[in-house]
């Protein structure tokens, strides 16, 4: 029997009969294997050879998990990138120029006095089908299932959790470097040491404490464009919180342990981000760690979450972008394949319906719902446009939303924005310019409200600082300005039931929105 037929045989076993062309045949491989294949280019002989190596072998099992890699290797790669005026002409840059975060910052403000607006350019991608050898993926493979089977607290794990969290070979856009076999040793004696060899909690625990003795987080690598490989990672011990999760689960990985990281691409009441690592049981519980900070049962989320991802190696078809749709281009990391929403998994979510009130641009089919973040308002979710409607599933509630549409690759309000309550009712906001009233503010960011003895309240505002004070109504509009003195600020004429946002002159607007409520500011 031929190599070659040794394949087809095994793999049909998992994957039966398909039709490729004008006539029924049998073949080996699956439609995504054929379509990463072809991508492959000059690299296919490659990966064709670990196809060779265990239908030689007669390892059905690994077989069937080389076929899951490189059927889901679509689209997986290593960007680099350059720092570029607006210009395009490229900045000299190190975040290692600087010795903590505040010099960067400042670092940061006087290259762009000089240079102008600067921005992170994509300089080369490095697709995983087109380099990727059969020796780095035979070993990733190899080295898996011998953990799979070796490790006491792993040999429980069902085959497709094994698949999809803990044999992949990389863990999010890093660079593709080998890593299985230096964890593997340097772990490999945990085991003697646990109150319970088979419980994968304690496994992580132990692992993740180690890690924590050569890996931090530094927020330097927040200006770093690209997630660290593995051998950058062990040279600089530092890094921002995609790496922290990345190093876990390398060493987890390597020794059976299943897990993931789980992200918000935005926090629902602050700026910026967050990714996290998760376990995922034997029995499919989730519990949620992070890398390199804190292990599982141990570790909460510090702020309101709108939506919750989970990043996969494989390929995610319900994802927006494999979904049948008039607009090409989706809002960033919209645009991903490899991830799933695990939202009700972490809080509370409802199901909410949008209705349009003026008409959609009849090239639109697809809506979105925004939360504000860092000064803008970003895209979290999509929902599909019919009869004047979308629905939005599994929203994170006691949230503030703003509908949106993506038009000329720039998202665009379209509609109210709204607070999505607990009881997944909503509350829309619709300012008032005929009811006006004078308003009292004390910060532009969620503090505790106290009175002082005289009966005023505290200011956190800074003295001799200008704020502008703005409120929502199909675009932020602005009350006024008034400079900060030592009591708290008092603009008039506010319209009433709006959402407001409170801003310092050069800020970086980090303020937070908010409503008024008796008289008092209501953070969202």
């Amino acid at each position: 029997m031929t190599t070659v037929y040794k394949i087809a045989i095994m793999i049909l076993l998992f994957l039966g009969p398909s039709v490729r062309g004008a006539e029924l045949q049998i073949t080996p491989y699956s439609d995504d294997v054929y379509r990463a294949l072809d991508s492959a280019g000059n690299n296919r002989a490659e990966l064709e050879k670990v196809f060779t190596h265990y239908a030689a072998s007669e390892d059905s099992l690994k077989l069937k998990a080389a076929l899951y890699l490189v059927g889901n290797m679509g689209g997986h790669s290593y960007v680099t990138f350059d720092l570029r005026d607006t210009a395009g002409q490229e900045v000299p840059f190190s975040i290692f120029d600087y010795p903590k975060y505040d010099s960067l910052e400042a670092g940061w403000k006087l290259l762009e006095t000089k240079y102008g607006t600067l921005d992170f350019k994509r300089k080369e991608t490095i697709y995983d089908l087109q380099t990727i050898k059969a020796d780095y993926l035979i070993n990733q493979i190899d080295y898996a299932f011998r953990a799979w089977h070796e490790k006491p607290w792993a040999k429980n794990l069902p085959v497709d959790i094994f698949f999809d969290y803990v044999l992949p070979y990389r863990c999010s856009n890093e660079p593709v470097e080998p890593w299985r076999e230096t964890f593997w040793e340097k772990y490999k004696d945990i085991a003697s040491g646990m109150a319970d060899s088979t419980d994968p909690m304690e496994a992580a625990s132990l692992i993740n404490n180690d890690v924590m003795t050569w890996f931090t987080f530094d927020p330097r690598f927040y200006y770093h464009p690209t997630d660290q490989g593995l051998s950058e990672m062990m040279k600089n011990r530092l890094g921002r919180c995609e790496d922290m999760t990345n190093a876990a689960i390398y060493a987890m990985w390597a020794n059976g342990v299943a897990v993931t990281s789980d992200y918000t691409p935005f926090w629902a009441n602050s700026g910026n981000n967050h990714a996290w690592n998760a376990i995922v049981l034997p029995d499919r519980k989730v519990i949620p760690f992070m890398g390199a900070e804190s292990n599982p049962g141990k570790y909460q989320l510090a702020n309101k979450l709108a939506k919750v991802y989970r990043k996969t190696y494989a390929q995610q078809h319900d994802n927006l972008i494999f979904q049948r749709r008039k607009q090409q281009k989706v809002p960033g990391w919209l645009a991903g394949k490899s991830y799933l929403d695990v939202t009700s998994a972490y809080t509370k979510t409802c199901d909410i319906a949008v209705t349009f009130n003026k008409p959609v641009p009849d090239s639109v089919d697809i809506a979105y719902l925004c939360v504000f973040n860092s000064g803008e308002w970003q895209a979290i979710h999509w929902g599909r446009i019919e009869n004047g409607q979308a629905v939005f599933n599994s929203m994170g509630t006691d949230v503030a939303y703003l509908p949106a549409l993506y038009l000329d690759e720039k998202i665009v309000p379209y509609g109210s924005p709204f607070i999505l309550n607990n009881d997944c009712t909503t509350r829309e906001f619709s300012p008032d310019e005929e009811r006006s009233i004078t308003a009292e503010f004390v910060s532009t960011t969620k503090v505790a409200q106290v009175a002082s003895t005289d009966g005023i309240a505290k200011s956190f505002l800074t003295p001799g600082k200008e704020y502008e004070l703005f409120y929502w109504d199909d675009g932020w509009q602005s009350v006024g300005k008034i400079t900060a003195g030592e009591q708290p600020l008092q603009f008039e004429n506010v319209p009433t039931d709006g959402l407001y946002w409170l801003v310092a002159k050069d800020s970086d607007d980090e303020e937070r929105i908010f409503t008024i409520d008796d008289n008092r500011q209501v953070w969202w």
